[in-house]
């Protein structure tokens, strides 16, 4: 796509506001005051949020050119200067385990029952954005601030509700680059960042203020400091429009980019009235330094299961994270831990708790002041290691000594082997993951992981560098073989075939996994890599709502 094209006006009537489709609870989520804020938030916000993608892809453009991504030199001062970010309201001083899912009415009462200090509500990377989804997940929201978040499951009558204690609501927006197609402001789809916020701030801001319990939020997918000016401003508008002191919401920003990484400083610094702290978003970190830096050969990963956080480019962007949170006194919270546990096989159970562990004890003694996990199961588990580890409620305050972190450590690549094994896992996953989503599943159970999309954006890019740069793939007799879109595509239908066989004819197709198949492959073999599979596949999921 080009800048020409994001910034291109469309021609259709001014000062119209359209809902281009129907889900259960539209009209108790889009009522007319809702719809007269989410227009106004679109009309103020919307141009610089165009502006800013192509500015992206402006950007992009010089690194294919050859120009690596670096600390910028106009920034200095604010890398260099003597400031903090506003004090942290103390609901949110102990964030030592968070767990994260979707806004499946009956998965957030789990997360909130399951022990952990806080939930992130995800309408991004763990939820398919259909509109009954996003509609269902924003009544989900509404009964929540209400004090009426309950379920009984229709299948065996099974009934579920909050405990007195649970955990911290905050919620995740879809990033920038997303629009919600199904409400259309003078003809234009909305940004999906401005609908999912706009919608729960909107409903529960002040109810939640008045609680003493948000309105939080989990900012995701941002590639510059600019970005972040853009929802400092958003924030200060909503909260203005709605009565709500500026400063009373609270947002911690997911570093899951690869240019965001060096601008971490400044990111805090332009939400400095609104930041909690950044986040290590690992898997989508992982796709991004892929996209990133596609065009050059010397950083070609290998396979995905020897990316791991303990060196390379990873290490040294968790530790970056780390000194630059806590010499501004916000919270560095570390990643995602993606096992989940493996029923009937006590072995492989053990093993996943095992990875667990050691990655939370990694965390914790680099000096993170909370991590994340997919699955009530492995709360107990994070929370003991931090437990132990950690006696305060964080570590902002403790006295580390970082090495100085270069641009030269933030691009390292790690060194491994690219495995004819990695190359079907990659497949597999990717398909499997597209289908779910294609069906309305966001987060989904693949190979004793929970997968979300970013790992599918992993999946096909890795698939798409490797094809690019004619990388050598290990063969099961040892053998090294280039890589091909040929290859690729027998591998492919490898992968389908057995789907198919262990699946059953009626599901498969009922699964979609041809559809997802062709998505995944046209994403992952074209001759320029796309910026997101979501986008594409949303177009898919449309036609099929």
């Amino acid at each position: 796509m080009s800048a020409t094209a994001i910034l291109e006006k469309p021609s259709s009537q001014a000062n119209s506001v359209e809902i281009a489709g129907n889900a259960e609870g539209v009209e108790r989520v889009l009522t007319p005051e809702a719809l007269a804020f989410l227009a106004d938030l679109e009309r103020t916000f919307g141009p610089r949020r165009r502006e800013l993608l192509a500015a992206r892809i402006a950007r992009q453009a010089r690194f294919d050119a050859g120009e690596l991504p670096d600390f910028l030199p106009q920034t200095k001062n604010i890398r260099n200067g003597c400031w903090e970010v506003d004090p942290i309201p103390a609901v949110l001083k102990d964030r030592r385990v968070e767990i994260t899912g979707p806004v499946d009415r009956k998965m957030m009462i789990n997360a909130l029952n399951s022990g952990a200090k806080m939930f992130m509500a995800d309408f991004e990377d763990a939820s398919s954005p259909t509109f009954t989804n996003m509609i269902e997940g924003q009544v989900n929201m509404q009964d929540f601030a209400n004090g009426e978040l309950a379920y009984s499951d229709p299948k065996n009558g099974k009934s579920y509700s909050l405990k007195d204690e649970i955990a911290v609501m905050i919620v995740r927006p879809r990033g920038w680059h997303m629009e919600e197609a199904h409400l259309l402001i003078d003809g234009r789809p909305i940004s999906a960042s401005l609908f999912d916020f706009g919608l729960h701030i909107f409903h529960n801001g002040a109810k939640l203020t008045g609680q003493g319990v948000g309105p939080f939020y989990y900012l995701p997918k941002m590639e510059s400091h600019l970005e972040a000016r853009l929802w400092d401003e958003v924030f200060e508008h909503a909260q203005k429009a709605l009565g709500i002191p500026v400063g009373t919401i609270k947002a911690t920003v997911l570093i899951e980019t690869l240019p965001a990484a060096f601008e971490m400083d400044e990111i805090l610094y332009e939400l400095r009235r609104h930041a909690a702290g950044l986040n290590c978003g690992r898997w989508d970190y992982i796709f991004s330094y892929i996209k990133t830096l596609r065009q050059h050969a010397q950083y070609v990963l290998p396979d995905r299961a020897q990316v791991g956080m303990d060196r390379a480019f990873l290490k040294a962007y968790s530790l970056l994270l780390i000194k630059t949170c806590h010499s501004r006194r916000a919270h560095a919270m570390g990643g995602m831990a993606a096992q989940i546990p493996v029923k009937n096989d006590e072995a492989a159970n053990d093993a996943a708790f095992a990875k667990v562990k050691a990655d939370k004890l990694r965390e914790v003694r680099a000096g993170h002041d909370g991590t994340w996990v997919a699955h009530p199961a492995l709360v107990p588990v994070a929370m003991d290691v931090f437990n132990q580890h950690m006696t305060a409620c964080n570590q902002v305050l403790s006295q580390r000594s970082f090495p100085p972190i270069s641009q030269k450590d933030l691009l390292k690549p790690h060194t491994g082997e690219i495995t004819e094994v990695g190359v079907r896992t990659n497949i597999s996953v990717g398909i499997e993951y597209t289908a779910a989503w294609l069906n309305g599943r966001g987060a989904v159970p693949i190979h004793n992981l929970m997968e979300d999309a970013a790992t599918a954006e992993i999946s096909r890019s890795q698939i798409w560098q490797w094809i690019h740069h004619k990388a050598d793939v290990k063969i099961e007799s040892g053998e090294a073989k280039q890589f091909t879109a040929q290859w690729f595509r027998s591998i492919l239908d490898e992968e389908l075939t057995a789907i198919r066989e262990m699946i059953g004819a009626e599901s498969y197709e009922q699964g979609r996994y041809e559809l997802a198949a062709e998505i995944f492959s046209e994403t992952a073999t074209g001759k320029d890599l796309p910026d997101f599979l979501t986008l594409p596949a949303y177009e898919a999921l449309r036609s099929l709502d």
